[in-house]
This record gives structure tokens, sequence and C-alpha cells, in this order.
């Protein structure tokens, strides 16, 4: 597996071609602590979600990070690893970890999973053949 013993603390798989989850990762990459985050287009040519020892259908559908130890992080628990590293969000990973806050998050990032197929993209479907998201067409 490509990245699993990666030198940074954290490896964020993420859909490049997806707007609004470009526009936070770029958020990201410009906060103190973001040298120690390999940011990796899932969408990009040449990924291979079997080198990198990801599902690659649920890498499309749900946020995925890799910790230094291997293990992997989804959804919510992917968003804590990432603040979790940030010094201006550790805060927020604290919080987020509480159980109310926790099971609200959960809710609200189920249903972004469902309309994320519908978010604007930067290519058009047909340039995107390998994920998921881009057979669907918009009514």
């Amino acid at each position: 597996m490509n990245n699993m013993k990666s030198h940074k603390n954290i490896n964020v798989y993420y859909d490049g071609l997806c707007k609004v989850c470009s526009k936070e990762i770029n958020h990201y990459r410009k906060q103190v602590g973001a040298e120690k985050i390999e940011f990796i287009d899932i969408c990009a040519t040449g990924f291979s979600a079997e080198q990198e020892g990801v599902d690659p259908v649920l890498v499309h559908k749900i946020m995925h990070v890799r910790r230094q130890d291997g293990t992997l992080a989804t959804r919510v628990d992917a968003f804590i690893a990432i603040w979790n590293v940030l010094p201006r969000y550790k805060f927020l990973a604290k919080v987020a970890s509480l159980r109310a806050v926790r099971a609200s998050l959960d809710v609200g990032y189920s249903c972004f999973t469902v309309i994320r197929p519908w978010l604007p993209r930067y290519t058009a479907a047909d340039d995107c053949k390998d994920s998921p998201y881009c057979e669907i067409k918009k009514a």
C-alpha cells in the first residue's frame, strides 16, 4: 500500500472534482499544521484505491483519512482526525467528539452524502469515469 507508511501524520483522501470538497481541502492546506497532512485526490490520474488500501467505491462515497498507525477513519471520524492535526481546529475536534455533538454531526454528514453526488463538479461527467458519482445525471 503506497501511502500507509507516510512521513505525514495523516493521509486525507478527497474528491478533487467536487467543488465543495476541494474548497474545504484548499482551506485546510493553508492552515498551520497542514504540512503534516498528505492530501490525496482520489480522482487524480494514477490514484489507485487498491494500492492505498481503501475500498474503491466507498472512498468515493465518504471521507477517508489514514492515520499514521495505518488505521482508517471515515465520515465524521475523518474530519476529527484532520482537526486534531491542525492546531486551529483542535478545540473543534474535542467538541465534535462529545456524544450529543457527534450524533448531530453524524446526521448532518449522512445528509451531505445523499446530496454530494449532485454538487457542482470541475469537469464534465464524461471526463470522470472512476467515480461512481460521475454517472449520476442531473434531472
